[in-house]
């Protein structure tokens, strides 16, 4: 059975950074494509970005230059450094590997 522990959200300030992580079991990890997505109140869940095993991201245009994924197939983790946050990065935020297995989501809130 695959599960997900997700950490690292919580509230912060516009302008300020959280990093989110991500260990993943009951998978080989490192044969996933490993993903963030976020959903925000009443909206659809959005891609944020992607990494590949080997390394290669992609990232939705709304966070390129702030945010970064990142992986350490060593240790099964991925990771979400989220920089210079604005009110509309506020979302669940979800772990996922490959296209069906999805983390439970961590919350983060970005407001004064």
């Amino acid at each position: 059975q695959v599960q997900f522990v997700e950490s690292g959200g919580g509230l912060v300030q516009p302008g300020g950074s959280l990093r989110l992580s991500c260990a993943p079991s009951g998978i080989i990890f490192i044969i996933y494509n490993m993903a963030w997505y976020r959903q925000a109140p009443g909206k659809q869940r959005e891609l944020v970005a992607t990494i590949t095993p080997g390394g290669s991201t992609n990232y939705a245009d709304s966070v390129k230059g702030r945010f970064t994924i990142s992986r350490d197939n060593a240790a099964n983790m991925v990771y979400l450094q989220m920089d210079s946050l604005r009110p509309e990065d506020t979302a669940v935020y979800f772990c996922v590997a490959g296209l069906n297995h999805w983390g439970q989501g961590t919350q983060v809130t970005v407001s004064s």
